[in-house]
């Protein structure tokens, strides 16, 4: 199953030379990586990352998260992956820029479904 990443464009690519992400401000504060579904991740960039540029949506492979992943309450009472640890980045599958439309909203990759 694939979860997805939201990021600024320059800590992924600097997690990507180090192998393994630590998460954003947000995510080092709650102690764990912020991710979402597919269906969960329109509402979380609508509600985290509105109007900004500089991002990158990834995918994830639950698979090679190990017991460090946790299903958790968040949002309305939905069910959000939270990853307690590094993110390894030999898990990630890919990851795409997150551009904004002619409307100021951030068009998804295809790929996310």
């Amino acid at each position: 199953m694939l979860i997805y990443k939201i990021s600024e464009t320059e800590s992924w690519s600097a997690a990507s030379a180090r192998g393994t992400f630590d998460g954003s401000a947000d995510d080092r504060r709650d102690g764990f990586i912020h991710l979402s579904t597919a269906e969960q991740t329109r509402e979380t960039v609508a509600k985290h990352f509105a109007g900004r540029n500089g991002l990158i949506v990834a995918a994830v492979e639950t698979g090679q998260l190990g017991d460090a992943l946790k299903w958790e309450a968040s949002r309305g009472g939905a069910l959000f992956p939270h990853y307690y640890g590094l993110l390894p980045m030999s898990a990630v599958v890919w990851s795409r820029p997150l551009l904004l439309g002619a409307d100021g909203r951030h068009v998804m990759p295809d790929e996310v479904v």
